[in-house]
């Protein structure tokens, strides 16, 4: 980040903070799994019911959307990461964030579920699970096998990516998901 502002500044304002060339923003990339665990609240998936109508237009056209839980992480969710990976990423978005607050660093955030698609690396778990069905061998259960995690795929995670630098305002975190949760085994 340090980087970035160094190549970034051009000037300084009246009140001594850089002045970014235009058109320059750092995006960190981060995880949903920032937010630790939500509460599984249903045995099976029921429908899941939107009402806000911002939500409604990221979902349009599409049908048969499921939940497991009777609630969602928001942007406003309080991090609570569970494992050093999401502790790592929570630690960068908060120095993220500082730069933004100290330096006026234009900055966003984005924190996306579980991504799959081509060249997903093969101990991952949607490519680990049709690997040993192909060679017949067991599925492998994570934990007690009750974990849902929401996917989505990777070039829809560009695209989020790709609107977010285009047209986020500045020092915004968004979330991006799929509206697919599945149970995880």
């Amino acid at each position: 980040m340090e980087n970035a502002k160094k190549a970034w500044t051009i000037a300084k304002d009246e009140n001594g903070y850089p002045v970014y060339k235009d058109g320059v923003k750092y995006l960190q990339v981060s995880t949903d799994e920032v937010y630790g665990s939500l509460s599984k609240d249903y045995d099976t998936a029921i429908d899941l019911v939107i009402d806000d109508d911002e939500v409604k237009k990221v979902v349009k056209n599409r049908t048969n959307l499921k939940t497991y839980g009777k609630k969602f992480f928001t942007e406003k969710t309080a991090l609570d990461p569970r494992s050093p990976y999401s502790a790592s990423k929570a630690s960068a978005d908060h120095i993220v964030i500082a730069y933004g607050e100290t330096y006026k660093m234009p900055i966003n955030i984005t924190r996306c579920s579980n991504n799959y698609g081509p060249y997903h690396f093969p101990e991952k778990l949607i490519p680990l699970m049709i690997k040993n069905v192909l060679e017949g061998k067991k599925l492998p259960v994570y934990g007690k096998g009750d974990n849902v995690r929401d996917w989505l795929y990777v070039e829809d995670h560009c695209k989020g990516i790709d609107l977010v630098l285009r047209n986020a305002d500045i020092y915004e975190i968004y979330n991006i998901g799929g509206f697919n949760e599945e149970q995880k085994y």
